[in-house]
């Protein structure tokens, strides 16, 4: 099947938005407020900080000592000691007012409107045009959060977690970009190599700190680079989407998805993840599901070639660990014998996101020496001829098996009749870390049985060892949801549905 042609429901390239956030420049432009409380104060500051000229409005004996003294040291703020009237609007960029009942609230909204004047009153949002967002100050970057009004808390609480991940330094490098944006925009053209410059630009960012000479560094290595590959020419980077919760990608992956001008992904990547893409970028899916249509992989490779070979920069989204069960090596042969540059960013594999979800170490030292993933069926649909069952059978090391939904009874079959103990625990596990993700526990022996309850309609992981045993024991092992979200589907709970928080991966 040509690649091009398989499709999928992409998800929005914009969510609907409550407010547009809009980021407004008032250097040296007219504000007005109303009012003299300690929140109209907040309101005057953070106005000033953006190089506003303040005209307050408000009788002497009710401005609060806070905003007496703000006045007094800001030379940007003027106090105007009498009550607003319709004429404080004319030439204004925007209104404030902190009004204690609605009717003067409504009084002052309506002539600011009448004015042309953008207004907000502190605390009605009824009589607001606009909101101010709890705020991260690291200017020139600056970020605001908003809840629309709902929960100023929240906001709050999300700046707090935003401030721990933001160093103080990216004030000096936001300064530092400004300055040179223009000198780097001269020497590179728009395209391939200036997103790169900016790319590193931003990766020393956040692990160094500022220093003017980055910009003399940055432009030669980027330049030697340049020349050293053709300029029509763009690359691949095979990216590991890893087990379909978003919050599971690395740094480096969610870079490579915002810097992507191309992304083809697999059915299995979720749409949490592809949610983190770059807006403008091209979602193409090209689907790869056992016994269901999909494109075959010489298409996935064409298409990839024929659009590096245009310029692009095209991220290959694959679900879980692009190296394993990836079908990477056939790729990554392709695209080296077209001379096409490509780049490998791995991911969490399912079966590290399965020992992580049951809480059991797969390599647990009372339990196994060593962990094996084999893979459940062959390029014919059944077991691969070549696995070393003997070995396989040996319970001291654990093994997890992909893709085996359809083969379950004859890797049970094998794995008895190479004398592996009906007793062996056995873990399976389908849509990992999915919301409708399921949980079975027993033994070898129940292993056939238990994958047609759970169905094949889903990617199941089979884990066989004795380090599943202390899953067993523990039940279902460390929980993320409560108790009562968890229901029992067959006999003597050994069906678990386990709600979680995105979708399911290779």
């Amino acid at each position: 099947m040509d690649a091009l042609k398989l499709q999928r429901n992409e998800p929005a390239r914009m969510e609907k938005l409550a407010k547009l956030p809009v980021f407004w420049g008032l250097e040296g432009k007219r504000a007005v407020l109303a009012g003299g409380s300690d929140g109209a104060a907040w309101k005057a500051e953070l106005l000033s900080a953006c190089g506003a000229e303040v005209h307050v409005h408000c009788e002497q004996s009710e401005l609060s000592e806070t905003f007496a003294a703000l006045i007094a040291a800001t030379p940007t703020m003027t106090l105007h000691a009498h009550h607003w009237d319709e004429s404080i609007f004319d030439g204004a960029e925007l209104a404030l007012a902190d009004c204690e009942t609605d009717a003067e609230a409504k009084s002052f909204y309506v002539a600011a409107r009448k004015a042309g004047v953008p207004v907000n009153v502190i605390d009605k949002p009824q009589f607001c045009q606009f909101q101010f967002g709890s705020i991260v100050n690291r200017s020139p970057v600056v970020v605001s959060i908003s809840t629309d009004g709902a929960a100023p808390i929240l906001a709050q609480a999300i700046r707090r977690r935003i401030e721990t991940l933001l160093p103080g330094t990216l004030k000096e490098w936001g300064r530092l970009a400004h300055t040179i944006r223009d000198r780097v925009n001269l020497r590179f053209a728009p395209g391939g190599a200036r997103r790169t410059f900016w790319e590193k630009f931003v990766d020393l960012a956040f692990t160094e700190k500022p220093d003017p000479a980055v910009e003399g560094r940055l432009l030669n290595e980027i330049e030697s680079k340049t020349r050293a590959i053709r300029p029509s020419c763009g690359h691949v980077t095979l990216v590991g989407a890893g087990p379909g919760d978003a919050e599971l990608l690395t740094l480096k992956a969610v870079r490579a998805l915002q810097a992507a001008d191309v992304i083809l992904f697999d059915d299995l990547v979720s749409d949490d993840v592809l949610e983190l893409a770059r807006r403008e970028a091209k979602r193409m899916l090209v689907g790869k599901r056992g016994g269901r249509e999909s494109c075959k992989q010489e298409d996935i490779n064409a298409t990839m070639i024929r659009l590096a070979k245009t310029g692009k920069r095209v991220v290959r989204l694959k679900s879980g660990d692009p190296m394993i069960f990836g079908r990477a090596g056939e790729e990554i042969a392709a695209l080296q014998a077209e001379n096409i540059p490509v780049e490998i960013v791995p991911g969490i594999t399912a079966a590290s996101a399965m020992a992580s979800r049951l809480g059991v170490s797969l390599t647990h030292r009372d339990h196994a020496q060593s962990v094996r993933f084999v893979t459940g069926h062959s390029r014919q649909g059944k077991l691969p001829d070549s696995l070393d069952w003997k070995s396989l059978s040996d319970p001291s090391v654990t093994t997890v098996f992909y893709m085996g939904g359809r083969t379950a009874g004859d890797i049970q079959s094998a794995l008895l009749l190479h004398g592996m103990p009906a007793s062996t625990p056995v873990a399976i596990m389908t849509s990992v870390s999915r919301v409708n993700e399921k949980r079975w526990k027993g033994t070898l022996a129940q292993l056939a049985t238990a994958v047609e309850t759970l169905g094949v309609n889903e990617p199941i992981l089979i884990g066989v060892g004795d380090a599943f045993g202390a899953t067993i024991a523990a039940s279902e092992g460390p929980r993320q949801t409560p108790e009562s979200e968890y229901v029992s589907a067959v006999a003597e709970d050994d069906l678990v549905y386990a709600p979680s928080v995105s979708t399911m991966s290779r």
